[in-house]
C-alpha cells in the first residue's frame, strides 16, 4: 500500500481527468511496480483501488488497523455508488450541464453523454499540448533575439515561407499582447 501510495503521488497525480476511463499508464505502472518490488498485480490493484475511491482508509490500511482486503471492499462499494445513474448525472450537470440538459430530455443516453465528455476532455488536452509547443517553439527565440542585430540582418530574398511584412509584425505584436494579457489573467510567471 506504501509503495502504490508513493507512485502515484510522485508519478501520476494527474493522470485521470475523468474517472470513466482506465489510464493506460497506470496499469504500465503496476507492471513496473509489481516487477521491482515482487508484489502481485492483483495486491497492487487492491491497493490502488483503495487509493482511488477509499483514500481515508490508506493510512489505516498502511499501519494495520484495517486489513487491505476490508478496505477494497469499501472501496469497491464506494466504487458503485460513484458509479450510481443519479451520481453520474449530478456530477455530470457539475462538469457540463449542457450535456446533463440532453440526458434529462431524452436526446442523449448517460453513457453518450458521458463518451462524449470524455472526447471533450481528450480534445481540450490534445489542443492544449498543441498550443503550448506552438508557443514554446515560437516564442523563445524570439525573445533571444531581443537586443541583438538579429531584426536589422533581416533580408527578404532569404525569407523561406515568404517576407515578414509590416502588417506580420503588427499581428505578432498583437499575437503577444494577448498573450501577455492572458498570462497576466491566469498569474503564470
Amino acid at each position: 500500500m506504501i509503495t502504490v501510495k508513493a507512485r502515484s503521488v510522485s508519478e501520476h497525480g494527474d493522470c485521470s481527468e475523468s474517472e470513466q476511463t482506465a489510464c493506460s499508464e497506470t496499469e504500465q505502472t503496476a507492471r513496473s511496480l509489481g516487477e521491482e518490488t515482487g508484489i502481485s498485480l492483483a495486491l497492487i490493484g487492491r491497493a490502488g483501488t483503495v487509493l482511488r475511491h477509499a483514500p481515508d482508509l490508506v493510512d489505516p490500511v498502511i499501519s494495520g488497523a484495517m486489513g487491505l482486503d476490508e478496505a477494497y471492499t469499501v472501496a469497491r462499494e464506494n466504487k458503485a455508488k460513484a458509479n450510481s445513474a443519479e451520481v453520474q448525472l449530478a456530477r455530470l450537470r457539475e462538469e457540463d450541464p449542457e450535456l446533463a440538459e440532453r440526458v434529462v430530455e431524452g436526446t442523449l443516453t448517460l453513457a453518450g453523454a458521458w463518451a462524449e465528455r470524455t472526447e471533450r476532455v481528450e480534445e481540450d488536452k490534445r489542443q492544449r499540448r498543441v498550443a503550448t509547443r506552438l508557443l514554446d517553439e515560437l516564442v523563445p527565440p524570439l525573445a533571444q533575439a531581443r537586443g541583438t542585430r538579429t531584426f536589422a540582418r533581416y533580408d527578404p530574398a532569404f525569407a523561406g515561407s515568404g517576407p515578414i511584412t509590416r502588417e506580420t509584425i503588427a499581428h505578432a505584436m498583437t499575437a503577444l499582447s494577448e498573450m501577455d494579457q492572458v498570462w497576466q489573467e491566469r498569474d503564470l510567471p
